[in-house]
C-alpha cells in the first residue's frame, strides 16, 4: 500500500494534535474544532492572511453557524494562528478546501500544511472522492504546499473566476 503524500512527512509528529511551535518557546499548538468563542480570534487571524479581502463579520458568522463542525483551527493557548474551513458537496462525492489561513508570523512553519492534513485525513475517512480548491495563481507558497499534498492542476486558471481580473488557479486531489 501506498503512503499518501501527507504520510511521508517527516515534519508531523506522533500526535495528530500537537505540534511544536520554534519561535513561540516550548509552548505547544492544538488543532481543533471551532468553537463560538474562537469567533473573533477566526476574524483576526482571516485579516491578518487575506488583508485585502477577509470575510466580512457575518459571512463568518454564518459559515460558523451552517458549517461549524468543518472548520478546524490552530491554537497555541493564547490565540488562534490559523484555520481551514471544508464543505463537501451534498452527495458527498466532493468536498471543497474554501479557506485555509495562517497568520503571517507562522507561515513558512508547516502549521498550513498541519490543518490540510488534518482536513485530508477527515475527508478520507468520509470517502469522499475528490478535493477541490482555488487558489490565487501567484501564490507560490500555497501552490508548492498544494502540490505537495498531491493537487494537480490540469484545469489551469479560471479566468474572471471571482469576477473581473480575479482569476484562480483550480486544484484537484482524487482521494
Amino acid at each position: 500500500m501506498a503512503a499518501f503524500p501527507e504520510e511521508r512527512s517527516s515534519s508531523l509528529g506522533r500526535r495528530a494534535d500537537r505540534a511544536f511551535l520554534a519561535d513561540r518557546g516550548d509552548r505547544h499548538l492544538t488543532l481543533r474544532g471551532i468553537t463560538e468563542a474562537d469567533l473573533p480570534e477566526l476574524l483576526r487571524v482571516d485579516r491578518e492572511a487575506f488583508p485585502g479581502e477577509p470575510y466580512p463579520v457575518f459571512v463568518v458568522r454564518q459559515l460558523y453557524d451552517i458549517h461549524g463542525d468543518r472548520i478546524l483551527v490552530l491554537d497555541d493557548g493564547e490565540e488562534l494562528l490559523g484555520y481551514i474551513l471544508f464543505v463537501n458537496t451534498s452527495d458527498g462525492y466532493v468536498s471543497w478546501i474554501m479557506s485555509l489561513a495562517v497568520t503571517p508570523h507562522q507561515q513558512g512553519h508547516g502549521l498550513g500544511r498541519r490543518l490540510m492534513v488534518e482536513a485530508l485525513r477527515r475527508l478520507r475517512a468520509e470517502r469522499v472522492h475528490q478535493v477541490r480548491l482555488t487558489v490565487e495563481p501567484t501564490n507560490a507558497a500555497a501552490i508548492m504546499l498544494y502540490r505537495s499534498l498531491g493537487f494537480s492542476s490540469e484545469e489551469g486558471v479560471q479566468r474572471d473566476y471571482f469576477g473581473p481580473d480575479e482569476h484562480r488557479l483550480l486544484m484537484t486531489l482524487a482521494l
